[in-house]
């Protein structure tokens, strides 16, 4: 049965689409796919030593990203990578745009005020919240120019696709995990 089941997790960064990815997909005996991680895989293939989630918010993360918005072939290898992974079943994917490119999964996106995602990367990544406000800004901006560009996708305004939105801004982990897994089982009639 969970060979049937598709769990796609979308969200600007710090809303906890990762965190609750992986804790999904362990609670369901899933696997575990994530763009970032094929994103990551790229940028080793061009000489880079990415490590951790917090490497996005490096002055190496965002020299990568910002070749990466040169070459729009990064992100649809990866895209291409993760719509495989999906069509093979029980999986979850924590992706920004899977949610509009695969329309068989059950679709959630994690949301955020601004400065909770904030104090949430200057926690994973030691840097003043302040850094990590401007750092989001950026990352937000520029990955929403790339994928209305690639994709025509809206993210943070189009949720169209999604069977479930969710504001995670005063919600703790745990409460956010069980909230999508009871989503997910009724979903799926697990």
């Amino acid at each position: 049965m969970t060979d049937a089941i598709v769990v796609c997790i979308s969200g600007f960064a710090g809303s906890g689409k990762s965190t609750l990815a992986r804790r999904l997909a362990d609670a369901l005996n899933l696997r575990y796919a994530s763009g970032g991680d094929g994103l990551k895989m790229l940028a080793i293939e061009r000489g880079y030593k990415p490590g951790g989630d917090e490497w996005w918010e490096t002055d190496e993360g965002f020299k990568f990203l910002g070749e990466r918005l040169t070459n729009p072939e990064f992100d649809r290898d990866v895209d291409r990578k993760l719509l495989e992974l999906a069509k093979k079943g029980g999986v979850v994917i924590d992706s920004w745009v899977l949610p509009w490119l695969y329309k068989d999964g059950f679709n959630i996106w994690l949301k955020a005020r601004p400065e909770i995602r904030a104090k949430r990367i200057s926690k994973r990544s030691g840097v003043p919240i302040e850094e990590a406000l401007e750092m989001l800004f950026k990352r937000d901006r520029e990955s929403s120019e790339l994928y209305e560009k690639l994709y025509g996708i809206l993210l943070g305004r189009d949720f169209e696709p999604f069977h479930l939105v969710l504001d995670t801004s005063e919600l703790d982990e745990g409460g956010v995990f069980r909230i999508a897994l009871q989503a997910v089982k009724e979903y799926f009639k697990l």
